[in-house]
């Protein structure tokens, strides 16, 4: 399987955030994205996601699902936590596994944990009957972590993913990004931080019109 990303332009109001970024990311393989604040590292991945559209160039992914796009392969995890408050924290994550049909396991084979399990495996699951709204932001976080676990998906796109998560989720996190590489799929990440994440390539983004990728797979 393998994202290819072609002559990507975006633009943000009347300014060109980025153009002409062309890359391409086979399974196994992480692509940590770069730079400083406001270059558009969240632009890109938020472009990968489906959720900016492009000005200019084209998104595919060679193996997937025929009729799906790259974008219906993808699991996108950004700064919001995206969590309905009125919901118990159960209801939200079945409500989403019910919302996100998974690709087919001869796509891409992966176990799908069921919503309390997933609970239970992020250190959650006391909080399964509670109210959304009453969780704490790493809690939060965690249950938004927790549908990676419930849908299948080989393009995991990840902004900040360590954001407001302690050391042990955070470590815990690291182990599910790394298992995903190693059953064959695909990260990219916008981040400030050093990730220990295999097959690594790097997108440093230097100025809305100036991008370079540097950096080999290991």
């Amino acid at each position: 399987m393998k994202l290819i990303a072609e002559n990507l332009a975006v633009d943000r109001g009347d300014r060109r955030v980025f153009s002409d970024l062309t890359f391409a990311l086979e399974s196994g393989s992480a692509l940590v994205v770069t730079g400083a604040n406001g270059v558009g590292k969240s632009s890109l991945l938020r472009t990968l996601a489906g959720l900016v559209p492009l000005k200019e160039g084209g998104i595919s992914l060679e193996g997937g699902e025929d009729d799906r796009t790259a974008f219906e392969h993808s699991h996108y995890f950004g700064h919001q936590d995206a969590v309905k408050p009125a919901l118990t924290v159960l209801e939200n994550l079945t409500f989403w596994q019910a919302f996100t049909a998974p690709i087919s396991a001869d796509v891409f084979p992966t176990e799908i944990h069921k919503p309390a399990d997933a609970l239970e495996f992020l250190g959650i699951g006391h909080t399964a009957r509670l109210p959304a709204a009453y969780l704490s932001a790493g809690q939060k976080r965690r249950l938004s972590l927790a549908r990676l676990l419930v849908s299948s998906r080989p393009i995991w796109l990840m902004d900040e993913p360590t954001s407001a998560l302690d050391r042990h989720s955070e470590a815990q996190l690291l182990g599910l990004m790394n298992a995903h590489l190693d059953r064959g799929g695909m990260i990219v990440t916008a981040t400030h931080t050093d990730l220990p994440l295999n097959s690594i390539r790097t997108l440093h983004l230097e100025a809305p019109q100036d991008v370079r990728i540097v950096g080999e797979l290991a």
